[in-house]
């Protein structure tokens, strides 16, 4: 009472004054609250390094009074939590959600309206958002734009994309963040969209990295009935400000008291490490909302998908599309004889994944109506339930049944998306009836209605109406061209996948940067699991299509390291099986890795250079360590200290031989035994484009051990 009162007094004198500072637990990281002049700002710091300068809070409203001054102080409460909870898949077993809280409430002075502003700060991190209570001088609302600065404390290095409405399917560029501006235009050259900002704008999540060493990573959480945000730079102050995607007619949101923000989130580190291990994202979201979860879980698939993004089979049936045929019985047709998606070839990919223990098979290109969209007619739309004549879906579904396999479905929206909640409930029932358990959903092309874009607040809430509805269905859903992840995974876990970045297609469409693996985890991974799509043996994309000379960058060795440094609960092994059937002995890590995890480690990381992790098994002694490097030859050295004392384990190393090279002799890998205990420790050559995979067996006999080297 006496400090609010001290407060009230202070305020009514016209002096500026801190509302609250805050430490996280472990006192590395202080946080303050200033109301200057009626307008809200806040700073960071991390062991008395300044991590976000005196920065501004507050949002445009449209056909009304902003929300950005004015404002007086009249409740401030501080709190503390921790708590230790399991998630339904992930990368540990348990994971602590522990920080300190300031609770800050506001009354614009004029208006009386109220907004209030809550701060968590972690040992790694700061969110925060803003609140809007029930009250009676704001219930409906329209933002004009969200002005949350992040005011940099230098010309940090940054690995960024452009911002974008509509996709993230860029190469990050590393420059410092005084070039963004110069490079802009280079960035999104060959790209479907454009930039969008005439200044300087960048995506999240966005990783930086300053002169004095603290790594810097700024991004949202909890994205939930909001529009996306991105960072516009004020290229000479070194500031971002928040930028909301906005819809058709230009608004930024639509807002109902009482509501809510997504968290605004800060990670900052003097370890790279701390950054690819942070929980704030995830701890930011709500605990789980399914009483029952025990349909959720993780998926290691196959797919009918390779062969038609390098161009040797097809989606379609025929090449013409039906409306210039002037027909709808596809029976009728003439087939153009590349299809993909027919009995035979799905049947060959089920007993692939039934003999080498994948759950599923993912089957893309199995309904009517491809060769219209292909056919540039841009309104065309699918009904998500009826096939191609060459794909039987009784008989695939017994047949999979049978062999303990199952077939994943395939909703490619075409962008059209009343169209797909219009058919949601029948194309979802139909997935229950014929044995499907997990959709890949995809929204390539413009988004229909015309003006609407893919980060928008409208397309947000139907990516989450997709998720929820699927788990009415008992679906899991794995999203591409969908918003980028914030964490959700953790309250909707049927949320088992996300694309929403430049994947393993862009290498058939000219490739990948080499150091592209070793960024994703500092960024787009930070909002949940990617659906990478990783396992491709066949780096020489003319071997599938003589007409493409794309080249997939990386070595083999590579790619096996990718299942441990990308991860995923849905991991695929996405090139054919006739070319893993060349490299038995490589593919047999694709096979023993584990995709569900008990407890992470990193082992080496630098953004932008390489990531090493190493990885428990979910309820196995079982390890898996996967290193992935740039495009400069390095020698990796790490300790096994990560295993149980006493113990011994026998490490099979998946690594690049001396003459690997991404581009010269990408397939050129060497798999060697040794027995390891925690006192062990490797050397290891990375070849440019490479990197290596290790599987950690415990020994259970000494005759599992007869003849092998001690590392």
């Amino acid at each position: 009472m006496k400090k609010l009162l001290l407060i009230q007094l202070l305020l009514l004198m016209g002096i500026s004054l801190w509302a609250d500072e805050v430490k996280s637990p472990n006192e590395q990281l202080s946080l303050s609250f200033e109301l200057k002049d009626g307008v809200p700002t806040y700073q960071l710091s991390f062991m008395g390094k300044e991590v976000i300068k005196e920065s501004r809070l507050g949002i445009e409203l449209k056909d009304a009074d902003d929300l950005m001054d004015g404002f007086e102080l009249t409740a401030v409460e501080q709190s503390s939590f921790d708590e230790t909870w399991q998630p339904v898949w992930g990368e540990w077993k348990e994971i602590r959600n522990h920080y300190n809280e300031l609770f800050v409430s506001l009354t614009q002075k004029d208006s009386k309206r109220i907004v209030n502003l809550r701060f968590r700060l972690f040992d790694d991190g700061l969110g925060f958002r803003y609140e809007f209570p029930e009250q009676d001088n704001m219930t409906y609302f329209v933002i004009k734009e969200e002005n949350t600065e992040f005011a940099m404390a230098g010309d940090h290095k940054a690995f960024w994309i452009a911002a974008d409405y509509d996709t993230q399917e860029y190469d990050y560029t590393e420059s410092k963040l005084s070039e963004i501006r110069g490079l802009m235009s280079t960035a999104v050259t060959g790209n479907a969209s454009q930039t969008p900002f005439t200044e300087p704008g960048v995506q999240t999540a966005l990783m930086m990295k300053s002169d004095d060493g603290l790594y810097i990573n700024l991004h949202e959480a909890a994205l939930y009935e909001y529009s996306c945000m991105h960072l516009a730079l004020d290229d000479k102050n070194m500031v971002f400000t928040s930028h909301l995607t906005p819809d058709a007619r230009g608004d930024k949101g639509y807002m109902q008291a009482p509501c809510m923000s997504p968290w605004r989130t800060v990670i900052v580190s003097n370890d790279a490490a701390d950054i690819l291990m942070s929980n704030i994202t995830l701890n930011l979201n709500e605990p789980c909302a399914y009483e029952d979860v025990s349909w959720i879980e993780p998926v290691k698939y196959i797919g009918v998908w390779w062969e038609m993004i390098t161009g040797k089979g097809s989606w379609s049936y025929t090449d013409l599309p039906s409306v210039k045929l002037g027909v709808t019985d596809y029976s009728k047709t003439e087939p153009n004889g590349t299809h993909s998606a027919n009995n035979e070839k799905v049947k060959r990919y089920i007993d692939f994944a039934a003999e080498h223990g994948f759950d599923a098979v993912l089957v893309e290109g199995w309904n009517e109506g491809w060769e219209d969209w292909f056919g540039k007619s841009k309104d065309y739309v699918f009904d998500f339930v009826t096939p191609y004549p060459d794909f039987d879906v009784e008989m695939l579904r017994d047949y999979a049944k049978s062999k303990g396999v199952r077939i994943m479905m395939h909703h490619e929206t075409s962008g059209s998306v009343r169209n797909y909640e219009r058919h949601m409930d029948k194309a979802y029932q139909f997935m229950a009836d014929n044995n499907y358990n997990s959709v890949k959903s995809g929204y390539v092309g413009d988004i229909l209605p015309r003006g609407e874009h893919h980060y928008g607040q409208w397309m947000v809430n139907h990516y989450q109406y997709a998720v929820e509805k699927a788990a009415e269905y008992k679906v899991m859903v794995n999203a591409h061209e969908a918003v980028r992840p914030t964490g959700l995974c953790r309250t909707y876990p049927n949320l088992i996948g996300n694309e929403s970045a430049r994947g393993t297609e862009y290498e058939a469409f000219g490739g990948n940067n080499v150091n592209h693996t070793t960024i994703l985890p500092f960024t787009r991974l930070i909002g949940g699991p990617m659906d990478y799509t990783p396992g491709i043996f066949e780096p020489d994309v003319s071997q599938y299509n003589p007409n493409n000379g794309s080249k997939v960058r990386t070595t083999i060795a590579r790619q096996l390291a990718l299942y441990v440094t990308m991860y995923s609960p849905l991991q695929m092994a996405a090139d054919l099986p006739e070319t893993y059937a060349k490299h038995m002995d490589a593919f047999q890590f694709i096979k023993d890795v584990a995709i569900d995890w008990d407890d992470t480690k990193v082992l080496e990381a630098e953004p932008g250079d390489y990531i090493t992790f190493a990885r428990k098994e979910k309820g196995s002694s079982s390890w898996f360590v996967g290193r992935t490097n740039d495009d400069q030859e390095r020698t990796s050295k790490i300790k096994f200290d990560f295993l149980e004392p006493g113990k011994k384990y026998v490490a099979t190393i998946y690594a690049d031989a001396k003459d690997a090279h991404w581009e010269t002799n990408p397939k050129a890998y060497q798999i060697n035994k040794y027995v390891v205990t925690s006192k062990s420790k490797l050397s290891q050559y990375c070849a440019p484009g490479g990197g290596y995979a290790i599987s950690v067996v415990e020994v259970k006999e000494k005759k599992d051990i007869r003849g092998i080297k001690r590392l």
